[in-house]
């Protein structure tokens, strides 16, 4: 099976290749520090601080791989607390996207080092090890590359996996890969899973010393500025309804405009945020065709009284959204993408909405509808109704909302856990 993945991959360099040059067409970040997906990295000897090399004693670098902007994100409480429990170590942060190493630039600034983790190529992977030279590795939730946990083997680097999700679904795809996965899993040093379900299903599959430590997505503050922003903003537009229909997938966007057009005699506001920023421009023009009176973030002022739509066409800026709004209805979760991050509207104390698809986050989806911070429906039609409903009941709201905060306040500390895991990984 690892004779067979390996050439595939070969055969499928070109298409990558040309892949990441297509996807800089709209997003110029893909055609940057592309040698770094091959494993070149610059700098002498490395991008780690003298002293860390020069020390005596084995490596102090630890790193941590976030796939994208969400997993950043969820990394923060991690990385800070990293920093306080090992403050001679450098953390090195490695990305597979541009909009993930950007959140990580605005989150930690120039206390991290940033790169992009190599694509899983043996030659690739080692130029990656042999720079950095990490004593202990770590991956978000269930980003596991064949080739990248053997040469960390053959490094002598331990690798651990935290806020460890896998969804039925993943579970039955990682099945199939039959040895390849339980080698893959028996490789790492420690496991945190968020859930027992996740656990039981990592070690069916062949991980050892798995632990339930939680979600460190609940660990996660959202920025108190932009909560304020978001309220403000929220008491100017006076008693208008507004909801927000929160990282829209595509396709997911017609159904949230066909809603809204059942929901425009209460004079209610759509905050039109899309997932992805190379979709703006498009789901911009789906607004004017389905003939709403739209005005745009980017524009820099709030929408007017005849504004039927606001489009979120901006980055970073979600918790603006969640304090706003009355109610946020999840995209992901609509249509069958996997559902979104709930746990930051339910922190800024917003009413959730999700569609049946949320395999992505299906512990923490769970916990919300059971615990009444959020509602589940089945089909557009359901999710009308429930939006008109909510939006017309300060008394539904407000139940939510408290019961949300309190569903933040009983799952906190995973961060904590997740630390003293890793302690015992590190030489």
């Amino acid at each position: 099976m690892i004779g067979l993945y390996r050439a595939l991959l070969w055969l499928l360099l070109p298409v990558a290749l040309l892949r990441l040059w297509w996807r800089g067409r709209h997003e110029p970040g893909y055609r940057r520090q592309w040698a770094e997906r091959l494993g070149w990295f610059k700098g002498a000897p490395n991008h780690v601080t003298q002293a860390a090399l020069s020390s005596p004693g084995p490596s102090r670098v630890i790193w941590l791989h976030a796939v994208s902007v969400g997993e950043t994100h969820a990394s923060q409480p991690l990385v800070e607390a990293l920093m306080v429990r090992f403050p001679d170590a450098d953390i090195v942060l490695t990305h597979a996207t541009p909009t993930g190493r950007a959140t990580g630039r605005q989150l930690f600034g120039d206390r991290v080092i940033q790169a992009y983790l190599p694509w899983d190529y043996g030659f690739a992977v080692r130029g990656f090890f042999r720079h950095f030279q990490p004593a202990l590795g770590i991956l978000m939730e269930t980003e596991l590359w064949p080739e990248l946990l053997r040469q960390a083997r053959i490094s002598g680097v331990p690798v651990a996996l935290v806020n460890g999700r896998l969804s039925a679904r993943s579970a039955a795809r990682y099945r199939w890969l039959g040895s390849l996965t339980g080698r893959m899993l028996a490789g790492l040093c420690a496991v945190g899973a968020q859930g027992q379900a996740d656990a039981d299903r990592l070690q069916s599959l062949g991980a050892r010393r798995v632990c339930v430590t939680g979600n460190l997505k609940f660990d996660v503050g959202l920025p108190a500025s932009l909560l304020a922003l978001g309220q403000q903003i929220k008491r100017q537009l006076a008693a208008r309804p507004v909801w927000l229909a929160a990282s829209t997938r595509e396709g997911e966007e017609a159904l949230m405009l066909q809603t809204h057009r059942q929901l425009s005699a209460m004079g209610a506001l759509l905050v039109l945020v899309p997932r992805h920023p190379q979709r703006f421009e498009a789901v911009a023009r789906q607004i004017e065709q389905a003939g709403f009176r739209y005005q745009r973030r980017s524009a820099g002022v709030l929408p007017d009284a005849a504004c039927e739509v606001w489009l979120g066409d901006s980055m970073g800026e979600m918790a603006l959204w969640y304090a706003m709004a009355d109610v946020a209805v999840m995209g992901g979760s609509v249509l069958p993408f996997g559902g979104q991050n709930l746990i930051e509207p339910l922190s800024a104390g917003c009413p959730v909405i999700v569609g049946p698809h949320t395999w992505n986050f299906a512990t923490a989806s769970e916990q919300a509808v059971a615990t009444g911070a959020a509602c589940l429906v089945h089909d557009r039609q359901e999710m009308s109704g429930k939006l008109a409903e909510l939006l017309q009941s300060t008394e539904l709201r407000s139940a939510m909302a408290i019961a949300g905060k309190q569903l933040i306040a009983q799952q906190r500390g995973a961060t904590a856990r997740t630390l003293d895991m890793l302690a015992t990984c590190l030489p």
